[in-house]
Protein backbone atom coordinates (compact mmCIF):
# COMPACT_ATOMS: atom_id res chain seq x y z
CA UNK A 1 0.00 0.00 0.00
CA UNK A 2 1.20 3.44 -0.85
CA UNK A 3 2.28 5.16 1.87
CA UNK A 4 0.73 8.89 2.67
CA UNK A 5 2.81 11.80 2.38
CA UNK A 6 2.67 13.52 5.27
CA UNK A 7 4.24 17.31 3.87
CA UNK A 8 2.66 20.16 4.24
CA UNK A 9 0.15 20.89 1.44
CA UNK A 10 0.50 24.23 -0.27
CA UNK A 11 -2.06 26.63 0.67
CA UNK A 12 -5.45 27.59 -1.97
CA UNK A 13 -3.37 30.99 -2.46
CA UNK A 14 0.04 28.69 -3.52
CA UNK A 15 -2.36 26.37 -5.26
CA UNK A 16 -3.01 29.59 -7.87
CA UNK A 17 0.06 30.70 -8.13
CA UNK A 18 -0.07 33.39 -5.97
CA UNK A 19 -1.06 36.38 -5.99
CA UNK A 20 1.11 37.63 -9.10
CA UNK A 21 -0.65 34.77 -10.38
CA UNK A 22 -4.12 36.19 -10.01
CA UNK A 23 -3.22 39.51 -11.64
CA UNK A 24 -1.13 38.08 -14.50
CA UNK A 25 -4.19 35.79 -15.54
CA UNK A 26 -6.91 38.71 -14.99
CA UNK A 27 -4.63 41.62 -17.24
CA UNK A 28 -4.65 40.76 -20.49
CA UNK A 29 -8.71 40.56 -20.48
CA UNK A 30 -8.87 43.80 -18.72
CA UNK A 31 -6.59 44.80 -21.20
CA UNK A 32 -8.78 43.76 -24.06
CA UNK A 33 -11.92 45.35 -22.95
CA UNK A 34 -10.46 48.60 -21.79
CA UNK A 35 -8.76 48.88 -25.28
CA UNK A 36 -11.79 47.91 -27.22
CA UNK A 37 -13.67 50.28 -25.53
CA UNK A 38 -11.02 53.39 -26.13
CA UNK A 39 -9.49 52.19 -29.53
CA UNK A 40 -11.62 49.25 -31.19
CA UNK A 41 -11.69 45.77 -31.48
CA UNK A 42 -7.89 45.54 -33.23
CA UNK A 43 -5.94 47.57 -31.20
CA UNK A 44 -7.58 45.73 -28.28
CA UNK A 45 -6.48 42.22 -29.75
CA UNK A 46 -2.64 43.41 -30.17
CA UNK A 47 -2.81 45.08 -26.55
CA UNK A 48 -4.28 42.01 -25.23
CA UNK A 49 -1.58 39.46 -26.88
CA UNK A 50 1.38 41.71 -26.19
CA UNK A 51 0.48 42.11 -22.33
CA UNK A 52 0.18 37.99 -22.63
CA UNK A 53 3.41 38.25 -24.09
CA UNK A 54 4.91 40.28 -21.58
CA UNK A 55 3.56 38.10 -18.72
CA UNK A 56 4.87 35.13 -20.48
CA UNK A 57 8.58 36.91 -20.18
CA UNK A 58 8.27 37.89 -16.86
CA UNK A 59 6.95 33.98 -15.66
CA UNK A 60 9.48 32.88 -17.82
CA UNK A 61 12.61 34.91 -16.00
CA UNK A 62 11.00 33.94 -12.86
CA UNK A 63 11.02 30.23 -13.31
CA UNK A 64 13.53 29.30 -15.90
CA UNK A 65 11.39 27.78 -18.42
CA UNK A 66 9.64 28.73 -21.39
CA UNK A 67 6.72 26.35 -20.47
CA UNK A 68 4.91 29.27 -18.28
CA UNK A 69 5.40 31.75 -21.49
CA UNK A 70 3.85 29.70 -23.65
CA UNK A 71 1.00 29.01 -21.49
CA UNK A 72 0.33 32.48 -20.68
CA UNK A 73 0.21 33.48 -24.56
CA UNK A 74 -1.47 30.45 -25.76
CA UNK A 75 -4.59 30.56 -24.09
CA UNK A 76 -4.80 34.66 -25.00
CA UNK A 77 -3.89 34.05 -28.30
CA UNK A 78 -6.41 31.90 -29.05
CA UNK A 79 -8.96 34.48 -27.67
CA UNK A 80 -7.58 36.97 -29.81
CA UNK A 81 -7.75 34.70 -32.83
CA UNK A 82 -11.43 34.01 -32.76
CA UNK A 83 -11.89 37.68 -32.03
CA UNK A 84 -10.08 38.56 -35.04
CA UNK A 85 -12.34 36.02 -37.14
CA UNK A 86 -15.57 36.75 -36.02
CA UNK A 87 -14.88 40.40 -36.32
CA UNK A 88 -16.55 40.82 -32.76
CA UNK A 89 -15.17 41.96 -29.47
CA UNK A 90 -17.11 39.02 -27.78
CA UNK A 91 -15.47 36.50 -29.40
CA UNK A 92 -12.36 36.93 -27.40
CA UNK A 93 -14.55 34.87 -25.03
CA UNK A 94 -15.84 32.40 -27.19
CA UNK A 95 -12.99 30.05 -26.43
CA UNK A 96 -13.19 30.01 -22.78
CA UNK A 97 -17.15 29.62 -22.90
CA UNK A 98 -16.35 25.88 -24.49
CA UNK A 99 -13.67 24.96 -22.84
CA UNK A 100 -15.92 25.27 -19.39
CA UNK A 101 -18.25 23.01 -20.84
CA UNK A 102 -15.93 20.41 -21.94
CA UNK A 103 -13.89 20.79 -18.08
CA UNK A 104 -17.43 20.48 -16.62
CA UNK A 105 -18.01 17.73 -19.11
CA UNK A 106 -14.85 15.75 -17.95
CA UNK A 107 -15.54 16.11 -14.49
CA UNK A 108 -18.72 14.25 -14.68
CA UNK A 109 -17.42 11.84 -16.96
CA UNK A 110 -15.04 11.04 -14.45
CA UNK A 111 -17.37 10.67 -11.49
CA UNK A 112 -19.45 7.96 -13.77
CA UNK A 113 -16.23 5.85 -14.58
CA UNK A 114 -15.30 5.39 -10.60
CA UNK A 115 -12.08 7.99 -11.66
CA UNK A 116 -13.04 11.44 -10.03
CA UNK A 117 -10.35 14.03 -11.38
CA UNK A 118 -10.10 15.80 -8.15
CA UNK A 119 -8.45 13.08 -6.94
CA UNK A 120 -6.21 11.45 -9.78
CA UNK A 121 -5.09 14.83 -10.64
CA UNK A 122 -3.82 15.78 -6.76
CA UNK A 123 -2.72 13.02 -6.90
CA UNK A 124 -0.21 12.77 -9.58
CA UNK A 125 0.36 16.42 -8.89
CA UNK A 126 1.59 15.71 -5.23
CA UNK A 127 3.15 11.82 -6.23
CA UNK A 128 0.67 10.42 -3.43
CA UNK A 129 0.12 7.37 -6.05
CA UNK A 130 -3.68 6.32 -6.62
CA UNK A 131 -3.68 3.91 -3.70
CA UNK A 132 -7.18 5.86 -2.46
CA UNK A 133 -8.71 4.04 -5.33
CA UNK A 134 -9.31 1.09 -3.36
CA UNK A 135 -11.08 2.92 -0.61
CA UNK A 136 -14.56 3.43 -1.13
CA UNK A 137 -15.01 6.28 1.30
CA UNK A 138 -12.25 7.89 -0.05
CA UNK A 139 -13.55 7.57 -3.18
CA UNK A 140 -16.89 9.04 -2.21
CA UNK A 141 -15.02 11.98 -1.04
CA UNK A 142 -13.24 12.56 -4.08
CA UNK A 143 -16.55 12.29 -6.12
CA UNK A 144 -18.02 15.72 -4.22
CA UNK A 145 -15.04 17.31 -4.32
CA UNK A 146 -14.55 16.24 -8.43
CA UNK A 147 -18.56 17.47 -8.50
CA UNK A 148 -17.71 20.89 -6.97
CA UNK A 149 -15.60 21.31 -9.91
CA UNK A 150 -17.55 20.24 -12.11
CA UNK A 151 -20.96 23.16 -11.04
CA UNK A 152 -17.56 25.67 -11.33
CA UNK A 153 -17.38 25.10 -15.16
CA UNK A 154 -20.88 24.28 -15.94
CA UNK A 155 -21.91 27.19 -13.94
CA UNK A 156 -19.68 29.30 -16.15
CA UNK A 157 -20.20 27.97 -19.39
CA UNK A 158 -24.54 28.83 -18.80
CA UNK A 159 -23.66 32.17 -17.54
CA UNK A 160 -21.05 33.08 -20.08
CA UNK A 161 -22.86 32.00 -22.75
CA UNK A 162 -25.77 33.72 -21.88
CA UNK A 163 -23.90 37.19 -21.42
CA UNK A 164 -22.48 35.92 -24.81
CA UNK A 165 -25.88 35.97 -26.85
CA UNK A 166 -26.62 39.31 -25.53
CA UNK A 167 -23.58 40.66 -26.58
CA UNK A 168 -22.50 42.55 -23.08
CA UNK A 169 -18.32 42.41 -23.95
CA UNK A 170 -18.29 44.72 -20.86
CA UNK A 171 -20.08 42.03 -18.29
CA UNK A 172 -18.32 38.71 -20.02
CA UNK A 173 -15.37 40.64 -18.55
CA UNK A 174 -16.71 40.66 -14.82
CA UNK A 175 -18.52 37.16 -15.17
CA UNK A 176 -14.94 36.06 -16.76
CA UNK A 177 -12.91 37.83 -13.84
CA UNK A 178 -15.44 37.11 -10.93
CA UNK A 179 -16.23 33.41 -11.91
CA UNK A 180 -12.65 32.64 -12.15
CA UNK A 181 -10.29 32.27 -8.94
CA UNK A 182 -13.10 33.05 -6.59
CA UNK A 183 -14.89 29.65 -7.59
CA UNK A 184 -11.62 28.07 -8.18
CA UNK A 185 -11.05 28.81 -4.21
CA UNK A 186 -14.24 26.68 -3.66
CA UNK A 187 -13.66 24.31 -5.55
CA UNK A 188 -9.95 23.75 -4.07
CA UNK A 189 -11.51 23.69 -0.61
CA UNK A 190 -13.60 21.01 -1.87
CA UNK A 191 -10.25 19.08 -2.80
CA UNK A 192 -8.70 19.73 0.01
CA UNK A 193 -11.28 18.97 1.86
CA UNK A 194 -11.67 15.21 0.32
CA UNK A 195 -7.66 15.16 0.89
CA UNK A 196 -7.30 15.34 4.17
CA UNK A 197 -10.34 13.14 4.82
CA UNK A 198 -8.60 10.29 2.49
CA UNK A 199 -5.22 11.27 3.72
CA UNK A 200 -6.07 10.52 7.19
CA UNK A 201 -8.17 7.38 6.59
CA UNK A 202 -5.61 5.91 4.49
CA UNK A 203 -2.50 6.80 6.97
CA UNK A 204 -4.85 5.17 9.60
CA UNK A 205 -5.55 2.07 7.74
CA UNK A 206 -1.69 1.48 6.96
CA UNK A 207 -1.12 1.97 10.83
CA UNK A 208 -3.62 -0.83 11.68
CA UNK A 209 -1.76 -3.26 8.54
CA UNK A 210 1.61 -2.25 10.01
CA UNK A 211 0.47 -3.09 13.68
CA UNK A 212 -1.40 -6.62 12.77
CA UNK A 213 1.58 -7.13 10.06
CA UNK A 214 3.97 -6.77 12.92
CA UNK A 215 1.54 -8.92 15.51
CA UNK A 216 1.63 -11.76 13.14
CA UNK A 217 5.35 -12.30 12.84
CA UNK A 218 6.08 -12.37 16.60
CA UNK A 219 2.96 -15.44 16.36
CA UNK A 220 5.03 -16.67 13.73
CA UNK A 221 8.45 -16.21 15.66
CA UNK A 222 6.96 -17.80 18.91
CA UNK A 223 5.84 -20.45 17.16
CA UNK A 224 9.00 -21.43 15.07
CA UNK A 225 10.97 -20.98 18.64
CA UNK A 226 8.84 -23.07 21.29
CA UNK A 227 10.07 -22.03 24.85
CA UNK A 228 12.07 -25.01 26.26
CA UNK A 229 11.24 -25.98 29.63
CA UNK A 230 14.15 -25.67 32.05
CA UNK A 231 14.91 -29.34 34.07
CA UNK A 232 13.42 -29.02 37.86
CA UNK A 233 16.30 -28.64 40.49
CA UNK A 234 17.73 -31.92 42.03
CA UNK A 235 16.36 -31.77 45.39
CA UNK A 236 12.84 -32.02 43.37
CA UNK A 237 13.61 -34.72 41.47
CA UNK A 238 14.54 -36.71 44.68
Amino acid sequence: MTSVNDEKQPTLLEQMGGVSGLLFSSLPVVVFVLVNALAGLTPAIWSALGSAVAIGIVLALRKGSIQPAVSAVFGVGIAAFIAYRTGSAKGFFLFGIWQSLVYGGGFVLSILVRWPLAGVVWSALNGHGQGWRKDKASVRDYDIATLVWALVFISRFVVQRWLYDEGSVGWLAVAKLAMGYPLMAVALVATVWAVRRSDKRLKARQEQEEAENAAAEERLRAESHPAVEEPAPVEERR
